[in-house]
């Protein structure tokens, strides 16, 4: 029958699931779907004859006539057999292509019309012989390459003669999905089908070539890796017999084992990796392998993955900054407010602490506490004379002595990426032809950038942004802007002698009692004498000088029970003269008496706060003002200003107006070795050079602190609190202050506040009617009432308005 005119016949169809038929070929398969069952029986019934057609998706169990190809294949039943299970093994063999033209019946079986399309004899054509012969090649090389195919069943393909059964045959053979094989099976032509055969040839011998690439290099893989364990095995056996356990072999091996155990992220072992591969080529007289066998140690010893379980609870927290630090009560409700923060974020938010201060305050205690209370590692590195950008970056491995920088050095110290990293004293540190420390520090602190720090040395990004980092300063205008912009500044103050007192009871006496096994009643020392001390022989915002006076005393005692002269020593205001001398200090007073020229002022230092004596002598001149003590350009200024605003102010003092054609002015500030400067000593100098020019007092219980302008408006200042606590110290009972700083009054300690009156004053007026005492006090330096040579300047004023009565 012509593929024109095909015939149009009535079939069974058996939906086949994963299986396929060409023409020609032979199939066996088990059948156990009720619907196919059926089918067979009806094809056995007539010519033995049925439609073969693949399932589009073989996890379906019933399909419908949708789920079917449209064109499928007729074939004969050979044999058919029922299996004790109820299934039957089918043998059946191809007839020819068939595409399905109506489906008769579904309901118990299926039954389709079809059409028949039988290949025809092709005339032969050199095309066709060209397409037959590049076909039978490419199955010959498809055949040498996969291994799946044998000889015999190639031998087989090549005694077929006719074209359209050798496409199908070799098609058959090929390992190609359902749908690959159903185009062929939809390629009535035979040329058609030709074409499509060798595209898929071609491709899959493509694919097989690759695979044998593959396979080829994996096997050289293996290969070089068996043989290198086997020369290893060797000569670890040839060491062993030499008794040679110290060479590089050794050394390189132990490092693997190293590598093997440790969690690294991949890029590092892999760096790792090529360092051991390159220290094993070494050889062991040379420099270079110790090099690369520190580089290698580094990064095995740092903490890549590692890091603590860390959990936030702020009871506990706050439990451990009240029992390791009395006073301080804002300082720990902003750190319970920053962990609170960090309990909530997921990664660490907000700028980086820096807690300020003077030295002995509690701010490296206090960081301690931080990370106790978060179960993290605690690092401290101290910043104070770094001036090398390598100390923090490190070294480029090209230099001799090269290692990594103090950020990465702590990093290992801590064993854990998430520690608490205190950057002590990060306002000491400087720049010079090395570099600038502190734009390097710009990349640690930033939690933008820090997660891929990157060091010299190490040359591998290092991930810092699960690092709580804490940092300290004496001073924080030394800190630069930019860094200085990344952080919150806390500011620790100072205490009183009531919190030193309860520190030293709590923490600093138990530590040292038991530091000099003095444990029991051998010694005894009552908090008036303890209080002693801290008047008398201390004078500073910390508790470090109280630590070691109590040091001290302790030392005493183990020495007296050490010798057997007391079994326990209870030290009285007396013994405690004997053991630490004379008091150093004087308390309550500044000077003995109220004293012309002689003002107390209030200054701001590194340590803390602290008193300052300024004092104003008037001798005999052209109205030069002279400056010692080791000023500043600041206080020099406010000088010249102090003395501009007393000459606008001569006639309200009764100053005479040309006084200054007469006599010069000395203003002296004590311990003049000391430099001394800033902007709050304006109102202390104005109220110095008044006092010496009016002859009036001015009392020695009386401290003041402000900037004045040539108006004589006092301007605010800083450091108020460690000022006044500095005042409370020396004894001073009222303190001038600017109106501006009223606001700050709430952070001064209330026993200060109770002890020591607070004056707010707006102008300098207010500060002479303030702390000028009535009357004449004692003669200052020249001015002598009785000495006719040199004119007493308040002598005159009385001449003058006696005169003008």
């Amino acid at each position: 029958m012509a593929a024109d005119s095909p015939a149009k016949d009535v079939y069974p169809l058996l939906p086949l699931r994963g299986l396929f038929l060409y023409p020609s070929m032979v199939l066996h398969f088990d059948v156990g779907r009720d619907k196919s069952i059926k089918a067979l029986e009806q094809a056995m019934l007539g010519e033995h004859l049925i439609l073969l057609s693949s399932q589009e998706d073989v996890q379906i169990d019933d399909p419908t006539a949708d789920d079917l190809y449209p064109v499928g294949t007729i074939a004969r039943v050979k044999q058919m057999m029922k299996l004790p299970n109820g299934i039957f093994r089918v043998l059946v063999e191809g007839v020819e292509r068939a595409r399905i033209e109506s489906f008769l019946r579904s309901e118990d079986w299926f039954e389709v019309r079809v059409q028949r399309f039988p290949d025809e004899a092709v005339p032969a054509s050199p095309e066709l012989q060209a397409l037959v012969r590049s076909v039978l090649q490419q199955f010959e090389q498809y055949v040498k390459l996969s291994k799946k195919v044998d000889q015999e069943t190639y031998a087989s393909v090549l005694d077929i003669d006719e074209p359209g059964r050798l496409a199908d045959a070799v098609a058959s053979h090929l390992p190609l999905k359902i749908k690959e094989k159903q185009e062929i099976l939809e390629a009535f032509d035979v040329r058609e089908r030709l074409e499509r055969l060798l595209q898929i040839l071609s491709d899959e011998r493509e694919v097989l070539e690759l695979e044998r690439k593959i396979h080829q290099r994996v096997r050289k893989q293996m290969e070089r890796t068996q043989r290198e364990y086997y020369l290893r095995e060797q000569m670890k056996a040839i060491q062993k017999e030499l008794g040679d356990r110290e060479g590089r072999a050794a050394e390189v091996e132990e490092l693997r084992e190293a590598l093997a155990a440790k969690a690294l992220p991949n890029e590092v072992r892999e760096r790792v990796e090529k360092e051991i591969e390159r220290l094993e080529r070494i050889p062991a007289s040379s420099a270079e392998g110790t090099v690369a066998r520190t580089y290698i140690d580094w990064l095995l010893g740092l903490p890549w993955l590692e890091s603590v379980k860390s959990s936030v609870d702020l009871a506990k927290a706050e439990r451990i900054l009240n029992d390791e630090h009395f006073g301080l009560e804002k300082i720990k409700e902003r750190i319970l407010e920053f962990l609170a923060v960090q309990k909530l974020a997921s990664r660490q938010t907000g700028p980086i602490i820096c807690l300020a201060g003077p030295p002995g305050v509690g701010k490296t205690s206090l960081s301690k506490s931080i990370a106790k209370s978060l179960g993290r590692p605690f690092v401290r590195i101290s910043l104070g004379g770094v001036r090398d950008e390598a100390e923090i970056r490190g070294h480029r491995r090209t230099y001799i002595g090269a290692m990594p920088g103090r950020i990465i050095q702590g990093m290992k110290q801590a064993g854990k990426r998430n520690p608490v990293f205190l950057l002590d004293e990060i306002d000491k540190m400087a720049s010079d032809f090395r570099g600038d420390p502190a734009a390097a520090m710009l990349e640690v602190l930033d939690p933008e950038q820090n997660a891929t720090f990157s060091d010299h040395y190490i040359e591998v990004p290092y991930d810092l942004s699960d690092v709580l980092f804490i940092t300290t300063a004496n001073n924080v205008y030394d800190i630069p802007g930019p860094l200085r912009d990344r952080m919150e500044i806390i500011h620790l103050s100072g205490y009183t002698e009531l919190e030193k007192l309860e520190i030293a009871k709590r923490h600093l006496f138990p530590k040292q009692r038991e530091k000099h096994a003095l444990k029991g009643d051998k010694i005894r020392l009552p908090d008036d004498v303890m209080l002693r001390i801290i008047r008398d022989y201390t004078r500073e915002a910390g508790v470090r000088q109280l630590d070691r006076l109590l040091a001290a005393v302790c030392r005493k005692v183990a020495r007296k029970v050490a010798a057997g002269e007391n079994k326990r020593v209870s030290v009285t205001e007396k013994v405690l003269t004997v053991f630490l001398g004379p008091p150093i200090f004087r308390h309550g007073e500044i000077e003995e008496t109220d004293q012309v020229g002689v003002v107390n002022g209030l200054a701001w230092t590194e340590a803390g706060g602290d008193t300052l004596t300024i004092e104003v002598s008037i001798v005999p001149g052209k109205g030069k003002l002279v400056l010692t003590g080791h000023l500043g350009d600041v206080m020099k200024e406010s000088a010249q200003t102090a003395l501009s605003y007393v000459r606008s102010r001569c006639k309200e003092l009764a100053i005479p107006a040309d006084f200054t054609e007469r006599v010069d002015i000395h203003v002296h500030v004590p311990e003049g070795a000391i430099p001394k400067d800033g902007p709050s000593a304006g109102i202390t100098m104005a109220t110095a050079i008044a006092s010496a020019l009016t002859n009036r007092p001015v009392s020695r219980f009386v401290a003041m602190t402000g900037e004045i302008t040539l108006r004589g408006r006092v301007l605010p200042i800083g450091g108020l609190k460690e000022k006044s606590l500095a005042a409370h110290r020396a004894g001073i009972k009222t303190v001038l202050m600017p109106e501006g700083n009223e606001r700050d009054l709430r952070d001064i300690p209330a026993s200060v506040r109770e002890a020591v009156r607070f004056v707010p004053v707006r102008h300098m007026d207010d500060v002479l009617a303030e702390a000028l005492l009535p009357g004449t006090g004692e003669k200052n330096g020249l001015f002598d009432p009785d000495d006719t040579s040199f004119p007493n300047l308040v002598q005159e004023r009385y001449i003058e308005e006696s005169t003008h009565q």
